[in-house]
């Protein structure tokens, strides 16, 4: 039977071109290196090196070994890691949501209602989510409604609607409420890790310049400070710290008034049954 240590040595040989130094770097010693090159060719059964006094070199043969051996270290790793990744799931709830709202109340619930599990959170764009729904690398997905596939299970989770928040004097203060095609142009300021709301702003707002704050407490300064409008949601709106000094108005638009499905397959049903 094949070793998969001796794989291992065979191709750090193809690699070093010399035994003396594939010993070394797999810090083996190089008779025990030299065993194993005369093993593998035991249990081959055939030639597997070109030999003169001081050198010894793969044969045509020898690389094909070489070949196969590489498939089968990789074909090992990918298994060891499939076992483990599979073991993680079973003991993992991965949630890959398309906004971070819906996750300040999801996961929580998760948390409570299965206290054994380890709850995991990302938030990508819809298409990011609908790659990790369909490849099974979440156990519930997040997205806006219309956008679940047919073969998938969803229910209504939570409602958020998007708005504007400018100073008191800014020109567009005076509105009750505006589109996006009467918001383009405008410069805002916006946030990072917003998910599927990003995206629809720079589609919605071509022309417009968003100045991008990384740090959560920088942006809050400078919607406190700056004239510069920004976006917020009535989830979001209630923190009065940041936005008391400014005026909300509300966008028209209906991509703006989103209804956030939970998505799942029946195989995973329990983790969603107390939000249906």
């Amino acid at each position: 039977m094949l070793d998969l240590l001796e794989l291992e040595q065979l191709s750090a040989f193809a690699d070093c071109g010399t035994l003396s130094k594939a010993a070394e770097n797999l810090h083996i010693s190089q008779p025990t290196i030299t065993r194993t090159m005369q093993h593998l060719e035991d249990v081959f059964g055939v030639p597997l090196f070109l030999r003169s006094k001081n050198h010894i070199a793969l044969n045509e043969t020898g690389w094909k070994a070489v070949e196969y051996a590489r498939e089968l270290l990789k074909d090992a790793k990918e298994a060891v890691e499939g076992v483990r990744a599979f073991d993680r799931s079973l003991h993992t709830i991965n949630v890959s949501s398309c906004a971070p709202a819906p996750l300040w109340n999801l996961l929580p619930a998760l948390s409570e209602s299965f206290p054994g599990m380890t709850i995991s959170s990302a938030i990508k764009n819809n298409v990011s989510v609908l790659d990790d729904l369909r490849s099974e690398n979440c156990t519930l997905a997040v997205l806006p409604e219309g956008l679940a596939p047919e073969d998938y299970c969803s229910v209504p989770f939570l409602k958020e609607n998007l708005s504007i928040c400018v100073p008191p004097d800014h020109e567009l203060a005076g509105y009750s409420e505006l589109s996006f095609a009467e918001l383009n142009g405008y410069n805002f300021l916006l946030g990072t890790r917003l998910g599927f709301w990003d995206d629809m702003c720079r589609e919605k707002m071509p022309a417009s310049r968003f100045l991008v704050q990384t740090d959560q407490f920088t942006l809050q300064e400078l919607i406190r400070e700056s004239s510069l409008p920004c976006f917020v949601t009535d989830l979001t709106a209630e923190d009065k710290e940041t936005f008391g000094g400014r005026i909300i108005i509300p966008i028209t638009d209906r991509e703006a008034k989103v209804t956030f499905h939970l998505v799942f397959t029946e195989e995973n049903k329990k983790y969603a049954e107390r939000f249906a």
